[in-house]
């Protein structure tokens, strides 16, 4: 008979409360959720701030607390016509796409690292964005749909890219990972072949400049009517992403150890990527394609709290935002009057960035 007594529950002590290790990691994440949260809204209100015109914060957080239907706890008085305008029609709406844009890329990284057990996955792996740029330059170019917008055209494209994908892997039912990484690599092969070949025929050096831009990624197009629309879309798929962070906490052991852990692997597998194409195609048909943020934030948040998807995926969504926040913060006001893209600045960011992680994963 061993002489060594049972060693306890890692979490909790013989009489099932937690140990102090658990206790002070919990009380940890709390306190970085709610500097994360704090820094969002701080991010939201200082970004509304920047531009040509100096309006002061608390000016800035009661024109959206009216035009929102709180204006009884307004902290200062309307501002003139034009600099309400300003806020609530120019930068507030931009701002608010920027973190929406930034949360889906990142979650989206996020989840397809996981289920292809790829650490360089990012949300254009599934074609998505190569898609919507075909649907973009057919609406700007072709004259496709008629009245219909370049962002609806661009998001109609990401959808039947990530559908020809879909019939690609037999409706979601392939058994390896990197076959859904080579068919998404097929499929924005041959959207950005189909791109290419309609640039050449049918544009002309004003609309091809004015694609690539937008291509780039920018968020100048930023407008209520479209901003309302991607942010409930962004949402809605984040938040039910959230409900699968058990499976893609199975997935990082591989799709057959998820399936011995009782889960359904084929249908977990088919919404998470229907979910992550669903946010990219809305958030590049708003902003472009804007890159690093889904390959970079994930794996910066990893290096903070670890790879629990539950803590994860929330926490990615929130960097994602402020990230990209104050990227396109930056884009159009550090060359004002000049704007540039802010996937150009993600690019200048994101190589040097992700290069010190990977040398402190190594380490």
């Amino acid at each position: 008979m061993s002489s060594h007594k049972a060693a306890a529950p890692t979490g909790t002590g013989i009489t099932g409360r937690e140990t102090v290790p658990v206790r002070r990691r919990r009380a940890s994440t709390v306190a970085l959720f709610f500097l994360a949260g704090t820094g969002l809204l701080v991010s939201v209100v200082a970004a509304s701030l920047l531009g040509s015109a100096d309006i002061r914060p608390l000016d800035v957080v009661s024109t959206i607390l009216r035009h929102v239907g709180l204006g009884g706890i307004a902290p200062t008085p309307p501002l003139p016509g034009l600099l309400d305008a300003l806020v609530w029609e120019s930068r507030f709406p931009r701002v608010l796409l920027a973190a929406a844009v930034g949360m889906a890329l990142a979650v989206s990284g996020a989840v397809l690292q996981a289920v292809t057990r790829n650490p360089l996955a990012d949300p254009y792996l599934l074609g998505v964005s190569s898609g919507a740029s075909t649907g973009a330059v057919a609406v700007l170019l072709l004259g496709i749909g008629g009245s219909i917008s370049l962002s609806t055209g661009a998001f109609a494209g990401g959808l039947v890219s990530f559908g020809l994908l879909l019939l690609l892997l037999g409706g979601g039912r392939v058994a390896s990972p990197s076959r859904v990484v080579l068919t998404g690599v097929l499929v924005s092969q041959f959207f950005a072949a189909v791109t290419s070949v309609i640039l050449m025929v049918s544009g002309d050096a004003n609309s091809t400049r004015g694609f690539t831009y937008w291509l780039l990624g920018t968020l100048g197009g930023a407008r209520w009517e479209g901003v309302t629309v991607t942010v409930v879309i962004i949402l809605i798929g984040v938040i039910a992403i959230q409900f699968f962070a058990p499976a893609l906490d199975a997935f990082t052991f591989g799709w057959d150890s998820a399936a011995a852990l009782g889960i359904n692997v084929t249908a977990a597998r088919i919404w998470l990527m229907v979910l992550t194409s669903v946010i990219t195609a809305a958030a590049v048909a708003a902003s472009g394609a804007i890159g690093f943020i889904g390959l970079l934030i994930p794996h910066a948040v990893r290096v903070l709290i670890g790879p629990t998807h539950r803590t994860l995926l929330p926490l990615s969504a929130i960097t994602g935002a402020i990230f990209l926040i104050w990227v396109d913060a930056f884009a159009r006001t550090a060359f004002s009057p000049h704007e540039l893209p802010a996937g150009v600045i993600t690019a200048l960011l994101g190589a040097p960035a992700f290069a010190l992680i990977l040398k402190r994963l190594e380490s």
